[in-house]
């Protein structure tokens, strides 16, 4: 089953956030243009609109805001993508399809779109829902912060990259769920359940590509293994390398990092060292462990068509790392 597939129910709300995105992002200047045609080709991957949409509906919410809030997180989405790609100094994922590299423009860039989502918050009446947004943003620039200084570094821990994640990318998962919940008005206890399904989810969304850089190809991911070691970034499977292995692990990782590349260690031995200390089996548990939490999360909610798209998610994200695994 496809994400597509999974967010089908919520197909008429992800419409109309299209709609809404195109209407934000049409403008003379021709980096706007070029973005608004990289939101067409890549629509497909609307999970953050998604996943808002799916909390509205399995709280009841039917009013007329849940889109317009789906524009603002992807805006915000969007935004840390281009920021975060500056920061890194490596060719951006989230730009890849758009011909270039902005380079100092996709600074200018990346502010139009979070004045444009600052705007739309502003305008809903609940003002829970911007101060939340805005809280979400300033951890994600407090995770590039952190991010960027632990950037080459071998003795990042787990609970340091954990914290990177929590801040950089699952907080904005997390509230779109809570966004959800407030729109539904469900109460403080599910409005938790909710917002903390949207962090399982993220947690978990992340450490399966920390395992696909270790086993995906350039054809099934865009870049070649081990890419971020090779950018200074230490990842899970990196992480549990270090501490299985011992000083031979330790060496590698930190000659990738030192040379920001494969010049002393190449990528097929670091891919076949996390593989034989299992670092990518124990990154998999722990994308585990992640998605039965989020699961669990629901349990609070009755039986619906929502619920179980909700369910579906975290299947969806293991699979794919274990329909990229070389058999």
């Amino acid at each position: 089953m496809s994400l597509r597939d999974i967010v089908s129910v919520v197909e008429h709300g992800l419409a109309e956030v299209e709609v809404l995105l195109e209407q934000h992002l049409r403008s003379d200047l021709l980096l706007e243009a070029d973005v608004a045609h990289h939101f067409r080709e890549r629509g497909e991957r609307r999970l953050h609109a998604a996943l808002l949409l799916l909390g509205c509906g399995l709280t009841g919410y039917t009013g007329d805001r849940a889109a317009p809030l789906g524009v603002a997180v992807e805006l915000i989405h969007t935004a840390t993508r281009l920021h975060d790609g500056i920061l890194v100094d490596v060719p951006l994922r989230a730009a890849r399809g758009l011909g270039h590299r902005w380079d100092n423009l996709t600074v200018l860039l990346g502010d139009s779109l979070q004045v444009k989502w600052v705007s739309m918050a502003l305008s809903q009446d609940d003002v829970r829902i911007p101060r939340l947004l805005l809280d979400a943003s300033m951890r994600i620039v407090e995770g590039q912060i952190l991010d960027r200084q632990r950037c080459g570094d071998p003795d990042v821990r787990e609970a340091d990259h954990l914290d990177i994640v929590r801040r950089k990318s699952a907080g904005l998962l997390s509230a779109c769920l809570r966004i959800g919940a407030i729109l539904g008005n469900v109460g403080e206890e599910r409005e938790h359940a909710l917002a903390s399904y949207g962090l399982n989810v993220g947690m978990c969304l992340h450490v399966i590509d920390d395992i696909l850089d270790f086993t995906a190809g350039v054809r099934d991911e865009g870049r070649a293994k081990a890419s971020s070691l090779g950018d200074g970034r230490v990842t899970l499977p990196a992480i549990y390398l270090m501490r299985h292995a011992g000083s031979r692990g330790t060496e590698a990782v930190s000659a990738i990092l030192s040379d920001r590349g494969f010049d002393r260690v190449s990528r097929e031995e670091i891919v076949s060292l996390v593989r034989e200390v299992g670092a990518l089996d124990q990154a998999r548990a722990a994308a585990e462990r992640y998605a039965a939490s989020a699961r669990q999360d629901l349990d609070t909610f009755g039986p619906s068509s929502y619920r179980e798209a909700l369910e579906r998610l975290p299947h969806y994200i293991l699979s794919r790392h274990t329909e990229s695994a070389p058999a």
